[in-house]
């Protein structure tokens, strides 16, 4: 039987999806990726200091056009529920030489992460899937593309 993986339930919320990043530097992203996060009230706002020191410690780009800042581990304390945040950026971020279009911002608790980042991966890896996601024109179609079956 095929089980979901559907992110766009509870993680990721319509609020959550912005299309129009303005950010044209990786810590601005950061900071705005993090701001849609206390915004929905997922986070407190030390969580986003916590993200731009993690990006300060190492690059949070990770291929296709993709970031995905989170925090550091001692930063959980931060996180009053699981989120996703996607932020579109329609001309690119300089991401340290290279070119960024979506951040996806996550504040997960505990195992819940790996379960997220694996299938983040599983789209990031795949260059169609990815262009798609890059692509996104519309709230409905980020959710309906991150709610998927599980393989």
């Amino acid at each position: 039987m095929d089980r979901k993986l559907d992110i766009s339930t509870g993680l990721l919320q319509p609020q959550a999806i912005r299309l129009e990043g303005r950010a044209i530097e990786r810590f601005e992203a950061v900071r705005e990726a993090g701001e849609i996060l206390v915004e929905i009230g997922a986070v407190e706002p030390p969580y986003v200091e916590a993200m731009l020191e993690r990006e300060r410690q190492i690059s949070t780009y990770v291929g296709e056009g993709f970031a995905l800042p989170h925090g550091t581990d001692a930063s959980r304390v931060w996180i009053r529920r699981s989120a996703l945040a996607y932020l579109r950026f329609p001309h690119g971020v300089d991401w340290g030489g290279e070119k960024v279009f979506v951040c996806l911002a996550l504040a997960v608790h505990g195992e819940e992460h790996l379960g997220v980042l694996s299938r983040l991966a599983q789209i990031l890896m795949d260059p169609e899937k990815a262009a798609r996601l890059r692509a996104a024109t519309s709230v409905e179609e980020v959710l309906s593309f991150l709610c998927v079956k599980e393989e």
